[in-house]
């Protein structure tokens, strides 16, 4: 074979509605890791582009939502499975993105595929914990259930380019929502990269759709738009956050802020690797309360 052969260089493009479009622009920017090395030239996404992801992921809702919570958990568990197949190619992608070791980003990519596999086995269970019958006074059921949001917007970290972007993506579909994710700004490429295991796996199109480009220039379309009923608001700085959240009040969204309101440290101080609990599966989850008369009390006040 000759050693004169040339590399085929890949050609990173978005997710959307199940395929892989370029950005409509036609832009692209230069990905560089850690050290100033340039590792591919990555869509930069525009209006367009974010307004097509809320048409692909609204059109996916319906069918998601109705899932049963079994069949969510099992495709979870699959996207896990096929993570692991590319483990390799994670691994090099978390490593020049984030500049670490081989090592290292190994360890973050497990914790990733972890990750998923924790949601996969909670989407049948959260109901069991943040919903249940209601005591009242009267010959009622009061049953209150969970059920899902419907289109979130999710800014992935910024810093943590793979176990950040699984640990706010996998919950808020988990929860039967569908997903339009702002990758990384500088390191997008393990999010795109993402996006082919996504479309390989038994996850219907347009559940998650995914963009790469200037976090600022995507998200303010997506937290002014009409058809979007949440953000998560982790990969913005304190001021986009707030320009955000203000555009988001338009129409009721709900929020999940970068950081604690208390003030603690936001993306920079946090640890992914974490226990993650259920905060980000309840925060995009609505809870619906349904009466239903249980029958006329009998002469011993016993009812049924």
């Amino acid at each position: 074979m000759s050693d004169n052969r040339l590399s085929v260089f890949k050609t990173y493009k978005l997710y959307v509605g199940g395929k892989f479009p370029r950005s409509e622009s036609g832009r692209v920017y230069e990905v560089t890791d850690s050290k100033g090395k340039w590792l591919a030239n990555a869509p930069q996404s525009s209006r367009k582009d974010a307004r097509d992801a809320v048409v692909a992921a609204r059109k996916a809702f319906g069918g998601w939502s109705g899932a049963t919570a079994y069949n969510r958990g099992q495709i979870l568990y699959r996207i896990a499975e096929m993570l692991e197949g590319r483990r390799e190619q994670f691994v090099r992608e978390v490593a020049e993105a984030e500049g670490l070791s081989k090592s290292k980003a190994a360890a973050v990519v497990d914790a990733a595929v972890d990750r998923w596999v924790w949601y996969a086995g909670w989407t049948d269970k959260i109901a069991q914990v943040v919903g249940g019958a209601n005591p009242v006074a009267g010959p009622f059921f009061n049953l209150s259930t969970p059920e899902p949001t419907g289109v979130v917007t999710v800014l992935a970290p910024q810093e943590s380019s793979f176990l950040g972007l699984v640990s706010v993506l996998a919950p808020v579909i988990a929860a039967g929502n569908t997903a339009v994710v702002v990758a990384s700004a500088k390191s997008p490429l393990p999010a795109l990269s993402l996006g082919e295991v996504l479309a390989t796996s038994d996850l219907p199109g347009g559940v998650v759709n995914i963009l790469s480009g200037k976090t600022a220039e995507i998200a303010a379309p997506l937290a002014a738009h009409q058809d979007v009923n949440g953000i998560d608001l982790t990969g913005a700085d304190a001021e986009l956050a707030k320009e955000l959240e203000i555009a988001a009040a338009d129409n009721l969204k709900r929020v999940a802020r970068p950081q604690p309101v208390d003030g603690e440290s936001g993306e920079n101080g946090h640890d992914w690797s974490a226990d993650p609990g259920t905060h980000r599966l309840t925060a995009f989850l609505e809870t619906k309360t349904v009466w239903h008369p249980t029958g006329a009390l009998g002469v011993s006040g016993s009812s049924y």
